[in-house]
């Protein structure tokens, strides 16, 4: 008897065997709203369109509440006036990473730089030349706890 338990009396397929059958194959296939906006509008996820200019930061059970819209609210009512922000004017370490690394993929992928590289080739070095000088188009929403959230532009941030 080997390992794999037979004899060495049975076939080595089986005879009752049926090919699988490809259901699928007859439908067309289904792409979600991303991959349709970057087939219509020529950019990638990444690339400075509409809501796709925004950084999330803060509570990510606000964040997924108000992705699935299950507030009374429609989601441009759970916007907090700029001249009403409650939170800090400081970006955190955390939307510091997410941003350098969103505008350095950005970069990679070859979106227009903003500032004088000065020579400089590295995409990373790129991103943290454009935050010194408070050039980097994106918006850093934050999600409240309740729902609602802050947009907060870049040169906005200390």
């Amino acid at each position: 008897m080997s390992d794999y338990g037979d004899d060495g009396n049975e076939p080595d397929f089986n005879e009752d065997f049926d090919e699988p059958v490809d259901e699928f194959e007859d439908e067309e296939p289904h792409f979600s709203d991303n991959e349709d906006r970057e087939d219509r509008d020529g950019a990638g996820l990444n690339g400075a369109l509409g809501d796709q200019d925004f950084i999330t930061s803060g509570d990510p059970a606000a964040a997924a509440a108000a992705a699935q819209q299950g507030g009374s609210k429609k989601h441009d009512d759970k916007k907090i006036p700029d001249d009403q922000r409650n939170t800090t004017p400081y970006m955190t370490k955390y939307e510091r990473a997410r941003l350098l690394g969103t505008r350095a993929l950005q970069i990679s992928m070859n979106a227009p730089v903003l500032v004088d590289t000065g020579g400089e080739t590295d995409p990373l070095q790129i991103a943290m030349k454009e935050l010194q000088e408070k050039k980097i188009p994106l918006v850093i929403r934050r999600y409240l706890p309740d729902g609602f959230y802050e947009d907060w532009r870049c040169e906005e941030l200390i």
